[in-house]
């Protein structure tokens, strides 16, 4: 079972199926909170996908990945950037529009965590358990995993350029 740990000292099991660069990404529905409680596709054949999983939009790390991404993603043609919390998409919506979203789509996965399970990064244990792991995959025009990665540090950013730029070599 993966792991990532949390404040250096507390490790955290990751639940759900372990997947990696090269196989076929599973396709999950999660709900976009602009527009509200749309549904959204994560996975599947002929786009590219950005898909960043945070733990929670409320926390100062997720919030300025989120802002990041949000700003690179306007230089990323032919990706569609989606970022994945367990938060409500009420709570969404409103950190979304504080926060001056625009152009990547922020959703959820409080219904099912399909997502989360899918691709393994609900925590199963520890003081977070429940909540998603930070972690980006890049989903390419085939439907497989071009990149994974998986922040080991909970509380740590992701490497941004790596993540950018296979997003960019996918398309």
């Amino acid at each position: 079972m993966a792991t990532v740990t949390f404040k250096n000292d507390i490790v955290c099991n990751l639940a759900g199926t372990q997947i990696n660069i090269g196989d076929i990404a599973p396709v999950v529905t999660v709900v976009n909170c602009n527009p509200m409680l749309q549904n959204e596709t994560i996975g599947g054949e002929g786009k590219v996908q950005l898909v960043v999983a945070v733990p929670s939009l409320d926390t100062g790390v997720c919030d300025a990945e989120t802002r990041r991404f949000n700003a690179e993603a306007a230089s990323l043609e032919g990706v569609e950037v989606i970022t994945v919390s367990l938060d409500l998409p009420f709570a969404a919506a409103r950190w979304c529009g504080a926060a001056g979203i625009e152009n990547i789509k922020v959703c959820s996965d409080f219904r099912s965590k399909d997502f989360a399970n899918a691709y393994g990064v609900l925590l199963a244990d520890g003081p977070l358990a429940g909540i998603m792991a930070r972690a980006i995959f890049v989903v390419g025009k085939d439907g497989k995993i071009a990149y994974k990665q998986v922040v080991c540090e909970i509380t740590t950013e992701p490497d941004y350029e790596e993540a950018l730029a296979a997003a960019k070599a996918a398309c």
